[in-house]
């Protein structure tokens, strides 16, 4: 895959940087993609720019993508640049979903390596000094995510990830949820090797969610693996208190889940094997069988629903004609940076 099949990847190839930039190119690059949500997003980036100041030696920037806020994001945005310290780049995506959002921000990176957090989400002190550890290996072929814990004690326990021991994907684990979107890093040279993400999946999208886990599947079938590493702590304040919303979310991450069997089921058939898995845990359910998720009370009926409606609406896109990404991002760029405090 190359940047002539693809137009949106010639934004990685390598160019002089417009003043006023850091004099280096930066090692880190933070991508965070944010609708409406200004005030978990001035966290977020003070967060950011907490561990990028605590680890000084990984130069790193912060590029942030205004999916259509209409909360002042913009102005917010324009505000802070000329003081945030390091370099900021701010972007405003026109067309809706967090696939095109993080599309935009590929586009618009310079650093080797490429860090999506999400926007209500704020990074441990250590982040970047755990970052550059597990980067000094020089291994470079593989997508790596970090330790999710939750953020607020009155959130639900959900979309976070606790396990205490380093591990790598195998076919035999779902890949939905083995690294989170919130915290996925990789190294540019394995996006452009895989591709702009597929902008019928995600948030805001036609299929809702899995444009990560759409991601990951494609980096394993490039033969890339994909580790997930027990520091790399970010904080999840999700927001979500009663169980109406873990539904929702439970029901729409499996309505990608479904699509992404759909389209996959040639090159990577092990999926399929956890949709029957699934069905078989559900049937259990009925006679008494353990639930999805007991502590939430999460069934494993929707996940067979959902999965089944989701592989449905994945065969009406493709019938449809729609493309699984846009090649030229329509955006306007507003750069700006504390330049020199960010290249010090």
């Amino acid at each position: 895959m190359n940047a002539e099949r693809h137009p949106l990847l010639r934004h990685f190839r390598p160019a002089l940087p417009a003043p006023p930039w850091p004099r280096q190119r930066p090692e880190v690059s933070f991508i965070v993609c944010t609708r409406d949500r200004m005030a978990v997003l001035k966290s977020c980036i003070d967060s950011i720019r907490a561990a990028c100041f605590a680890h000084p030696a990984f130069a790193a920037e912060l590029v942030v993508v205004d999916n259509g806020s209409r909360d002042g994001t913009a102005e917010y945005l324009s505000r802070i640049a000329a003081t945030s310290g390091m370099a900021l780049t701010a972007i405003r995506e026109l067309r809706p979903g967090l696939a095109a959002a993080r599309n935009a921000g590929l586009a618009q990176a310079r650093g080797r390596v490429l860090v999506f957090v999400d926007d209500d989400c704020r990074l441990d002190r250590t982040y970047l000094a755990d970052l550059a550890r597990h980067y000094a290996s020089g291994e470079k072929w593989l997508i790596r995510g970090g330790r999710v814990e939750i953020g607020d004690a009155r959130d639900l326990p959900f979309t976070i990830k606790r396990c205490d021991k380093r591990e790598r994907l195998t076919r035999d684990v779902h890949p939905g949820g083995f690294v989170l979107g919130c915290n996925m890093t990789m190294h540019r040279d394995v996006a452009a090797r895989i591709g702009p993400f597929d902008e019928r999946f995600g948030a805001g999208g036609a299929l809702r969610s899995a444009e990560d886990t759409d991601y990951l599947v494609r980096a394993m079938l490039a033969g890339m693996a994909v580790e997930y590493v027990p520091d790399m702590t970010i904080f999840h304040h999700h927001g979500r208190r009663d169980r109406k919303a873990i539904d929702r979310l439970h029901r729409d991450y499996h309505f990608g889940n479904g699509a992404l069997c759909l389209k996959h089921f040639r090159r990577a058939p092990f999926l399929l094997r956890h949709f029957y898995w699934a069905a078989r845990s559900a049937m259990r359910e009925l006679a008494g069988g353990p639930r999805f998720d007991p502590e939430l009370r999460l069934s494993h009926w929707p996940i067979v629903l959902m999965n089944l409606a989701g592989a449905a609406k994945f065969m009406a896109l493709v019938l449809a004609g729609r493309p699984p990404q846009r090649a030229q991002p329509s955006m306007e760029t507003n750069e700006a940076a504390g330049a020199e405090a960010g290249a010090r």
